[in-house]
């Protein structure tokens, strides 16, 4: 964490009169540019600045700090305060949030994917898996169901998904080994390089994503319903600058995390998703609708399976596992 005096703090002690305004400023790493994904971290900054006065600062990076898949490492050592990252980048040091990324849990909003999510990071054993990297949970980026862009011929039914290489994390690449594909995990500024090479011939992204990352210019087609899963991308701080926090700022800064989400659903439910048909039509890419007994089979040949996988695999390695498990799914239960 960076502190400074304040010009009229230098000038008072210049004058020899006391204060006690000191000025603090955070670096924040993400990746990419400022996209709907990254709404809620600038309304953040946004909101911290004004309500202290610009005593406190959130000084945003993209890509300037540290890499997308490192930025959890950054913040264990504390070079620098704030950081976004995608759980499936890393499964083996977020293990405990990856509950949210199985496939099929069925959440069937961004409202309620912040609900889940944060239910889920303020469990202890959460709290604790990311405490190894001196890191606090301090809010998602909610993202709705992912889809798959595609270059080639237009699957016609699951089966001409068999062999398929397609750029898919966490439990989105679990489901989609279910129906034979290919499933390669690699970071968003990865993708269109992959794509155009050949090295995957479908991207699973949300409708934000698609359009930040240029999937959609030399794709053919679109899933409309495949909806196997979302990722989860938290915001995380560096817990001993968040506990050298003046009272006044982290107050300012845990005050305004609600109206930054609010921010950001309003934005990603209204401009983006309204650009995101247009942007189809204009690239005559076919929308590929599946029936839903195909849906239906591919949940049933997916969903179980890899909640199994990852109960187990996490029970052994200390989690509580089932818990968690049972937190979300009896979340989305109670809401259905």
């Amino acid at each position: 964490m960076k502190t400074y005096m304040t010009r009229a703090a230098v000038a008072a002690l210049a004058t020899g009169i006391a204060t006690t305004a000191v000025a603090e400023e955070w670096n924040v790493s993400l990746w990419g540019a400022p996209r709907a994904f990254t709404a809620h971290v600038e309304k953040l900054a946004e909101l911290v600045e004004e309500k202290t006065a610009g005593e406190f600062t959130l000084n945003i990076s993209y890509g300037g700090l540290s890499s997308n898949r490192e930025n959890l490492d950054g913040i264990s050592i504390g070079a620098f305060e704030m950081a976004q990252f995608c759980a499936g980048y890393h499964n083996d040091k977020n293990p405990s949030i990856t509950v949210l990324e199985l496939p099929f849990l069925g959440v069937s909003s961004l409202e309620q994917e912040v609900e889940i999510s944060m239910a889920v990071y303020g469990h202890p054993a959460v709290e604790a898996d990311l405490g190894r990297w001196n890191a606090k949970l301090l809010m998602p980026s909610p993202l709705p169901q992912y889809n798959i862009v595609g270059v080639g011929d237009v699957p016609a039914t699951l089966a001409d998904f068999d062999g398929l290489s397609v750029r898919a994390t966490g439990g989105i690449g679990a489901a989609m080994e279910a129906v034979g594909a290919v499933p390669t995990s690699m970071s968003a500024t990865e993708v269109r390089q992959a794509m155009d090479s050949g090295v995957v011939k479908a991207v699973s992204f949300a409708p934000h994503a698609h359009m930040s990352f240029g999937t959609i210019e030399n794709a053919t087609w679109w899933t409309t319903n495949l909806n196997p899963g979302t990722v989860n991308c938290p915001v995380v701080v560096n817990t001993d600058a968040f506990e050298g926090l003046s009272d006044e700022h982290r107050e300012a800064l845990m005050g305004s995390v609600d109206e930054a989400l609010d921010y950001y659903i309003a934005n990603y439910n209204g401009e983006t998703m309204e650009a995101w048909g247009p942007a189809l039509q204009e690239r005559g890419i076919t929308e590929v609708t599946f029936a839903d007994a195909e849906i239906a089979a591919f949940k049933d040949a997916a969903a179980a399976p890899a909640a199994a996988a990852w109960i187990e695999q996490n029970t052994a390695a200390g989690l509580p596992a089932q818990e968690l498990y049972d937190l979300v799914t009896g979340m989305i239960a109670d809401a259905n």
